[in-house]
Order: structure tokens, then C-alpha cells, then sequence
């Protein structure tokens, strides 16, 4: 019998989940180092280049509540095959693109296919039970952060032995066995609805919501997602920028930092977060999360050198794996079951409007301001996600049914 078919469930779910992630996130980070030297290679000037970051965020913005909403009415599997294949389309595009449209298409597609994040972490919550999903969520993260560490050297190394369409080709093909893999090994984890169906609302009624009543215990996480996820995005936008032009670091070494901050979030998301939910529980993770990313964001304006630096550098990727794992756990269990995916959805919405913004906002303040103002302003960002978590409280489950309180769950 094959080893996976002797897991429990759950478990044969989720981890054909975390695996199929993964390698989606390792052909996207294939990909994602190169496209400034293709977009280059086709005489783009830099606020090109910065339109072809930003589309992607764009197209997934648009896209995944329309995938939440899919996903609740058609199952979690189609969704993610169909996004996968997307994927490939777009790899295939970006490895013959000859023309500043086609990385701009390439792009678009990819985006529109990677709308499928909340998907994923509806699937999740389909699948294992409430008391574990901060745990899970923190391997599903994981693995995107394994997939951040491989794929640039594969990119870099296809790219030096094959030519400039190897590493969209070679993602492509890790796409389409993805696609297989999935096809054969993930099963459907939406359970049929049961009782009355809940009325349909327009797909952006849930995202309008949130902005309309922030009080409520489903929004006020969506909000910390999504100001949590802006300041995060503030720092990756400009961080090889900062570190060439204070540390004198190139595209030769900025790879050292990437897979040393990969390799810190794989271990924190992997190993060290499920512990510590068990410990301090979802809120207290989730609060604890925000301090140590305005600390790390800080630290950066005062490392005085590069061992300095490494000493501090883990504090974001510490304070990333405990904010967001913990907060799509609550998220999830102050959600109605049927509802699931629109609400992922929604929070993927929110964090892509916060990747389109935030490079906006820290490349602008990194050239007109100051080096090191970026770090103040993502800091700042992130005290205002503290203060909406101290509002945050615990969830109470029902002792006979383990489900949560309607009254809760809208903020009644």
C-alpha cells in the first residue's frame, strides 16, 4: 500500500496539500527573482518593471473572492486544479515572451491562478479540526517558505545551463505533475451544506462588509490580515535595495539572505508554531506576532553592520509566522462553515491590496525620504494591527457541538 494511503484522513489530506504548495510556490519563486532582467532584456524602465510587480497583485486581487466563492459552490479540488493550470499557462508565456505584453500577460494569468491562497485555507479548515488549524495553517505557510529557499537556485541555475525560456518551462512541467498529483491524490474537503441555504450576496458584499463593519470579530481579523500583510510587503519591496545601498550586498549575495529568511520561517512555521499555539493560544500568538515585527522593522534602522544584521533579521520572519498563521485560524473558526472560502477569499482580497500599495508607498518614501523610512512606516502599520488585536478575544467553542456561537461569530 502506498505510504500516503496509510495516513489517517486528515492527515493524507493535508499533506497532499502542503506538498501541492509547495511546489507551486517553487516554480513561482523560480520565476519572481528573474523577471526584472527579462523585463530589462526588453528595454522596460524601472516603473515599468514596478507595473509588472503590481499587476500580479492586481489580477489576484480581482480573482480570489470570485475562487472563495467558486470554491463554496463548486468544491476546494476544482478551484485548485484549475488555478494550477493556470499557472502553467502563465509559465509557458513569461519562458517565450518576446514583448513587454506578454510578461504583462504572463503576469495577469498567474495572478488570476494564485487567487486560489484562500482556497487553500479553506481547504484547511474543511479538513482538520478547529483546536489544530493554527498549527496547520503554520505547515501550509511552511511550505511556501521551503518553496521560497529552492526555487530562485533552480531558477538561476536552469536559466545558466538551458537559456532564458528554461525556468518558465521547467515551472510549467512542475505545474502539470502538480496538476496530476492533485488530480489522483487530493480529494474533495467541502462537506455538503446542511439546513436552509443562506441567501447569496455579490461577491464583493462580503469584502464591502468588512470596511462597514470593522467591529466585528470575522472583519477586525480580516483587517489585521491584510495591515499586517501591507507592512510586510513594505519591507520585501525595498529590502534588496536597502541592503545594496547599505550594505553593499548585489544580486551575487542577496540570494544568502532570501534562502537565510526562507530557511527561518520553514523552521518557526514547520516546528516551532504549533507548540507555541499550544501554549499561548491563537490571540496571544497572534499579539505576540506584532511585536516582534515592529521590533525586527526597527531594528533594521539601527543594525550598524552585517553580523548586526543577521542577529536581527530572524525577528520578522518570527513575528510573520505568528501573526498570520493564527489569525486565518480565527478567521476560520469565527466563520460560518458554508462561508469559509468566501471569508479566505476576502482576506486574500484585503493582503492584495496591500501588495499593491505597499511597494508604491515604500519605494517612493525609500527615494524621497530616507533609506530607513520604509522600516518606520511598516512599523507603524504594524502598531496599528496590535491595537485591533487587543480587541480581539478569545474563541469559545459550544461543549457539545464544538461549534462557535452565532452571537460571536457576527459580533452580536
Amino acid at each position: 500500500m502506498n505510504p500516503v494511503q496509510r495516513l489517517p484522513s486528515d492527515l493524507k489530506q493535508l499533506s497532499v496539500l502542503i506538498l501541492t504548495c509547495a511546489i507551486d510556490m517553487i516554480g513561482f519563486a523560480m520565476v519572481l527573482p528573474l523577471l526584472p532582467y527579462y523585463a530589462l532584456r526588453l528595454s522596460a524602465t524601472p516603473e515599468v518593471i514596478g507595473l509588472l510587480t503590481a499587476i500580479y497583485s492586481v489580477a489576484q486581487l480581482v480573482a480570489a473572492p470570485y475562487w472563495g466563492r467558486f470554491s463554496d459552490r463548486y468544491g476546494r479540488r476544482p478551484a485548485l486544479l484549475i488555478g494550477l493550470f493556470a499557472s502553467a499557462i502563465a509559465y509557458v508565456i513569461f519562458g517565450f515572451a518576446d514583448s513587454l505584453w506578454l510578461l504583462f500577460l504572463s503576469r495577469v494569468v498567474q495572478g488570476a491562478g494564485g487567487g486560489t491562497t484562500g482556497v487553500a485555507q479553506a481547504y484547511v479548515a474543511d479538513t482538520i479540526t478547529a483546536s489544530q488549524r493554527a498549527k496547520a495553517l503554520g505547515w501550509l505557510s511552511a511550505a511556501t517558505s521551503a518553496g521560497v529557499m529552492i526555487g530562485p537556485a533552480i531558477g538561476s541555475l536552469s536559466h545558466a545551463w538551458f537559456g532564458p525560456a528554461a525556468p518558465g518551462l521547467v515551472a510549467a512541467m512542475l505545474c502539470l505533475i502538480n496538476v496530476g498529483f492533485a488530480w489522483k491524490w487530493l480529494p474533495e474537503s467541502r462537506k455538503p451544506a446542511t439546513g436552509a441555504p443562506r441567501p447569496k450576496r455579490p461577491v464583493w458584499h462580503a469584502a464591502a462588509e468588512v470596511l462597514q463593519h470593522p467591529a466585528r470579530p470575522v472583519s477586525r481579523l480580516v483587517l489585521i490580515y491584510g495591515i499586517g500583510m501591507m507592512a510586510f510587503s513594505m519591507l520585501t519591496s525595498i529590502l534588496a535595495l536597502f541592503l545594496d545601498a547599505e550594505f553593499g550586498v548585489t544580486e551575487k549575495t542577496i540570494g544568502y539572505f532570501y534562502s537565510y529568511v526562507g530557511l527561518l520561517s520553514f523552521v518557526m512555521r514547520s516546528v516551532m508554531l504549533g507548540p507555541i499555539v499550544a501554549r499561548l493560544g491563537e490571540v496571544r500568538t497572534l499579539r505576540s506576532g506584532t511585536v516582534a515585527l515592529i521590533t525586527g522593522l526597527l531594528l533594521y534602522t539601527v543594525a550598524p553592520n552585517l553580523w548586526f544584521l543577521a542577529a536581527i533579521i530572524p525577528f520578522v520572519p518570527i513575528g510573520t509566522a505568528l501573526l498570520f498563521p493564527s489569525t486565518t485560524a480565527l478567521m476560520s473558526r469565527m466563520s460560518a462553515k458554508e462561508e469559509l472560502g468566501t471569508t479566505m477569499g476576502v482576506a486574500q482580497t484585503f493582503a492584495g491590496l496591500s501588495r499593491v500599495v505597499a511597494p508604491l508607498l515604500a519605494t517612493a518614501a525609500f527615494q524621497r525620504v530616507g533609506h530607513y523610512s520604509p522600516f518606520f512606516m511598516a512599523a507603524g502599520v504594524v502598531a496599528v494591527a496590535a491595537m485591533l488585536s487587543s480587541r480581539v478575544e478569545p474563541v469559545v467553542m459550544h461543549t457539545t457541538t464544538g461549534e462557535i456561537p452565532v452571537a460571536r461569530r457576527e459580533g452580536a
